[in-house]
């Protein structure tokens, strides 16, 4: 891509990444109604899923479990668009759980009515690597290409190990000693 388009794109993640965080502290920074019951604080990996998936409306796991993982998504795919140096998946899905995290904290210190779960945190997470599988991957290959190295351009501790390296092979043997 063009330079101008690059900037056109990232400009234009960066409005969606706005918007994505004004529309995440609306649903997560306020008290949920449909949440009232689930009110509790949940450190334990899978407890509220058990919960959402005990519920005798399946209509409501659905929108707890898929709610959190559409929530993750934007992050999968905006993330590698914003930040050439997270577009890897593993830094993405660190990005998205340390943010998600912290969402989460915030939920459970100031909000009344609202808790921290873990279980939040590992579906916006897994929401995150759904968006950057579909998308994320190619959208941020797309915006920053990574140049081809050549000969010229490598660092100069490469240059350095490589003269060495030619050094001891070309240096000429020792003369035997007489006996």
């Amino acid at each position: 891509m063009s330079l101008p388009v690059r900037l056109l794109a990232m400009l234009f993640g960066f409005v969606l990444m706005v918007a994505f965080a004004v529309v995440l502290a609306k649903l997560t920074l306020e008290p949920s109604p449909a949440s009232k019951a689930l009110v509790h604080t949940n450190l334990h990996p899978g407890r509220s899923l058990k919960a959402y998936l005990d519920q005798p409306a399946l209509r409501d796991a659905v929108k707890q479990i898929g709610g959190n993982v559409v929530l993750g998504i934007p992050f999968g795919v905006l993330v590698p668009v914003l930040a050439p140096r997270a577009r890897g998946m593993l830094r993405v899905l660190l990005l998205t759980a340390t943010v998600m995290l912290l969402v989460e904290f915030a939920q459970g210190a100031l909000i009344t009515g609202r808790a921290f779960d873990i279980d939040d945190v590992i579906l916006n997470t897994s929401g995150a690597l759904v968006g950057w599988v579909l998308l994320g991957r190619r959208l941020g290959r797309a915006v920053h290409a990574r140049k081809p190295v050549e000969k010229a351009e490598r660092t100069p501790r490469a240059t350095r190990a490589s003269r060495a390296s030619k050094k001891t092979a070309k240096a000429p043997k020792a003369p035997k000693a007489a006996s």
